[in-house]
């Protein structure tokens, strides 16, 4: 069933905060966070959440009750389903007694964001909302001065997890792509990228809109010391977009 919102019950909201930069949060978004009683967000199992420090600036005085979703912060260990079973019926209760959740999700919740698995536990049984937010690959884009893809280009989103294979198959058939997720596997995509002839239309970003952003060429990136949020932009077609 779907409550509606005269029944009682809470509205648990996803709300996308963005890459990183505070002032990229949607007007919305800020609004549904200052109304809400009860936020929750990703955290690892020790330490700082990077998704709370985004809207820290908005939260300081509001008494809120704060959830930090604790779990392994590793790509190898997601989904986390233990976790999120918990977590949906912790956030459950919350809503069964009437109290509004935030749920803050880095970027947008259903752009690669863990938030689809709550969404898969709870929506059946409450009120769920989705309020978008800026991507990095957006992000990325408008700190690098690069347009993604123009006219009828078919751009491609592309984890750098993925095999040198598969990722030079894409790349082939894509007019423009961005390689997400780079971190440990730059050297792999580096590969791929001058085996594909395409160093020369790329262009490598990490940590977009905030106070530690880095564009660097590829051929000065220190293998060893690649974040995990960086990415790599890719267009065959050059500047094309400016004529």
């Amino acid at each position: 069933m779907t409550p509606s919102t005269t029944n009682g019950f809470g509205t648990l909201y996803g709300i996308g905060v963005g890459p990183g930069d505070p002032e990229l949060i949607t007007l919305k978004a800020h609004r549904l966070l200052m109304a809400a009683p009860v936020i929750a967000f990703p955290a690892p199992i020790e330490g700082e959440s990077f998704t709370r420090r985004i809207v820290a600036p908005y939260l300081d005085g509001t008494g809120k009750e704060e959830i930090p979703v604790r779990m392994p912060m590793s790509a190898d260990r997601f989904p986390a389903q233990e976790v999120y079973d918990r977590t949906s019926r912790e956030l459950g209760a919350h809503l069964n007694a009437g109290r509004d959740v935030a749920y803050l999700c880095q970027g947008d919740p259903f752009f690669y964001g863990s938030f689809m698995y709550l969404y898969s536990r709870m929506a059946d049984d409450f009120r769920v909302e989705i309020v978008p937010g800026v991507s990095s690959i957006m992000a990325g884009g408008a700190a690098l001065g690069a347009a993604l893809a123009s006219r009828n280009d078919t751009f491609t989103v592309l984890p750098g997890p993925l095999p040198a294979e598969e990722l030079a198959a894409r790349l082939a058939t894509a007019d423009a792509a961005v390689i997400i997720k780079v971190g440990s596997h730059f050297e792999k995509i580096r590969g791929v990228l001058a085996a594909s002839d395409l160093l020369s239309r790329s262009r490598y970003i990490e940590r977009a809109t905030l106070e530690t952003e880095c564009v660097l060429p590829i051929e000065e990136v220190d293998p060893g010391q690649v974040p995990y949020f960086s990415m790599i932009l890719v267009h065959k077609r050059g500047d094309a977009w400016k004529t």
